[in-house]
C-alpha cells in the first residue's frame, strides 16, 4: 500500500505515519513545518520529508491513499492535485476506522478524562499481553507511538475528540468511529470556536451514542447531570450502563481502591481518576478482563504525559504538571490535589492557551474554578492573543471572570517564573497547569531548579 500525508509533521499525523510504516506500508509525505520530537522520530523511521513544503509532484495515480491533517488549508496544492486525480482522500479518523472496520472498536469520548480512560485501558491489555490496536492523545509509558495499526489485533481502542475531522469534514472525529464499546466521561463546554454554544456541543454527544453500532453497550458518568440528561434521550437500541467513582481510601499521602477486605495500592490520586479508573475498568470486563486481573494491572499505572505528573519533590514541596485548561479540568485536579495532600498549601498556576480559554465571552465559564486554590495564578501570554488575531483581555476581565480575590494574573514568563521562585515552596504543591508550555517553559528543569534553591 502507498500512502501519502498531506501535513505529516502534526502530533497525529506522524505517529500513525509511523504505525502504518512499521506495518510495511510506502509512506511519503510533506508538511510545511515539522517540529521536535516529529522530527527526529520520522527520520528514524525514513519518512522524513528531505525538504519542507507543498509538493504536488508527490501526489500521483498509484496512491492508494492520501490522508489530510488538520494543519493543511483547503487550498492547499497536493489536495488540489488529490482531487483532480480522482484519489481516496481521507481524514485521520476516517483513516483509523477503514484499518478497523472489522475489529471490535471501542471509543472512549468526553470533554474530560478520555485520554487516562483509553491510557488506562491500553495498559492493562498490554499487561495481560492482549493484542489490540489504538489511538491516544498522549505520550504513554512502555508505547513508542500514540498509534498503533495492525493485521492480527481484533480489538481497537480509540481516544474519541469532539474537535473536526480536517479542513475539507467539518465532522466531530468521534463521529466517525461507531463504537461497539463506547465511554463518555461528561459533556463540559469546550471547542467554542467550532461549538458557539453549549447546546450546539451537547449535540454532537446526542450524535456520538447515535452511531454506536446496534447491540452495542455505553458507560457514562453517572455523575454528569447534562450527560445524565443526554443519554435518557438516546436511542434503546443500545445498552446504557452508569458509573461512578471506585470506591478508595487516602492514607498517609497514598491512594488505595477498596474492594472488599482489599487495600489496592494505586500510582496515581484524586477523584477524577477514580472515576476515570470506573469506567477502564467496566470496559476491560467487556473485554474479557476479569476485576482480579485489573486490579493487578492497575497497581502500576503512572498516569499518562502530564496528566498530574510529578515533575519533581522534596521532603515537603510536590511540583507537578498537568494538562488541565478547562474550568471542569482545574476544579477536578485542584480537588484531587487538596484531597491527597490536604496539609499542604496549594499553589495552581494555570495558563489560557487555547482558543476556548481565550474568547472573552467563554472566560465567565471559569468562575470559581480555582476556589480550592490557596494562590490561584493565572498566566496568559498576550502576543498569543495578537498572533491568532483575537481581542485583548484585560488582567481586569480575567480578575472578574475567576472571581477569586487573591487571584494573581501574571502575562510574562519571567515574571511568573520570579513570582514563583519568591513564593515560600514548604509544605507546599506546586500546579502547573496548561495544554501549552506557559511561553516554552522546560518544566523538569525549571522545577529542579526551584527545589534545588528552596533546599
Amino acid at each position: 500500500m502507498k500512502v501519502h500525508f498531506i501535513a505529516i509533521g502534526g502530533s497525529a499525523m506522524h505517529n500513525l505515519a509511523i504505525s502504518l510504516r512499521k506495518k510495511g506500508y510506502q509512506i511519503s509525505g510533506s508538511d510545511d513545518e515539522i517540529f521536535e520530537p516529529s522530527r527526529s522520530r520520522l527520520a528514524k523511521y525514513q519518512i522524513l520529508p528531505s525538504a519542507t513544503g507543498w509538493n504536488p509532484d508527490k501526489i500521483h495515480p498509484k496512491l492508494d491513499a492520501v490522508i489530510l491533517g488538520m494543519h493543511a488549508r483547503e487550498d492547499n496544492p497536493e489536495l488540489q492535485k488529490a482531487r483532480e486525480l480522482n484519489l481516496k482522500i481521507y481524514s485521520y479518523p476516517e483513516y483509523l476506522y477503514e484499518q478497523t472496520k472489522e475489529k471490535i472498536r471501542v471509543v472512549i469520548g468526553g470533554s474530560h478524562g478520555k485520554t487516562t480512560i483509553t491510557s488506562m485501558i491500553m495498559h492493562v491489555l498490554k499487561y495481560h499481553q492482549k493484542a489490540f490496536d489504538y489511538m491516544v492523545g498522549a505520550q504513554l509509558e512502555g508505547f513508542e507511538t500514540m498509534v498503533s495499526l495492525t493485521d492480527h489485533a481484533p480489538v481497537a481502542v480509540f481516544e474519541g475528540d469532539e474537535y473536526l475531522s480536517s479542513p475539507i469534514d467539518p465532522r466531530p472525529k468521534f463521529h466517525l468511529y461507531k463504537p461497539h464499546i463506547a465511554v463518555i466521561s461528561g459533556i463540559a463546554w469546550d471547542h467554542i470556536n467550532v461549538f458557539p454554544t453549549f447546546d450546539e456541543y451537547k449535540k454532537q454527544f446526542a450524535r456520538f451514542i447515535e452511531l454506536i453500532e446496534p447491540n452495542g453497550i455505553l458507560f457514562y458518568n453517572q455523575e454528569d447531570v447534562v450527560l445524565h440528561d443526554t443519554v435518557k434521550k438516546a436511542s434503546p437500541a443500545i445498552q446504557k450502563i452508569p458509573y461512578g467513582i471506585h470506591p478508595y481510601r487516602i492514607k498517609n499521602g497514598q491512594t488505595y481502591l477498596v474492594k472488599g477486605d482489599q487495600n489496592i495500592p494505586l500510582k496515581i490520586f484524586g477523584e477524577h481518576n477514580l472515576q476515570n479508573l470506573g469506567a477502564a475498568k467496566l470496559v476491560c470486563n467487556q473485554l474479557t478482563v476479569s476485576d482480579d486481573e485489573f486490579y493487578e494491572a492497575m497497581k502500576s499505572f503512572k498516569g499518562a504525559s502530564k496528566r498530574l505528573e510529578l515533575v519533581a519533590r522534596n521532603e515537603s514541596t510536590l511540583v507537578f504538571k498537568d494538562f488541565a485548561h478547562s474550568p471542569s479540568k482545574l476544579k477536578a485536579t485542584i480537588h484531587a490535589v487538596n484531597n491527597q495532600f490536604p496539609d499542604k498549601k496549594i499553589i495552581a498556576v494555570m495558563e489560557l492557551h487555547t482558543y476556548s480559554s481565550l474568547t472573552i465571552k467563554f472566560l465567565k465559564e471559569y468562575k470559581g474554578s480555582m476556589n480550592n486554590a490557596h494562590q490561584p495564578v493565572v498566566y496568559y501570554n498576550k502576543k498569543v492573543l495578537e498572533h491568532k488575531k483575537m481581542e485583548p483581555i484585560s488582567q481586569e476581565k480575567i480578575m472578574e471572570s475567576f472571581a477569586h480575590k487573591e487571584l494573581k494574573v501574571i502575562t510574562k514568563q519571567e515574571d511568573l517564573k520570579q513570582w514563583i521562585k519568591s513564593q515560600n515552596l514548604a509544605n507546599t504543591c506546586l500546579l502547573l497547569m496548561s495544554s501549552g508550555n506557559f511561553s516554552g517553559l522546560d518544566f523538569n528543569a525549571f522545577a529542579s531548579e526551584l527545589l534545588k534553591s528552596k533546599h
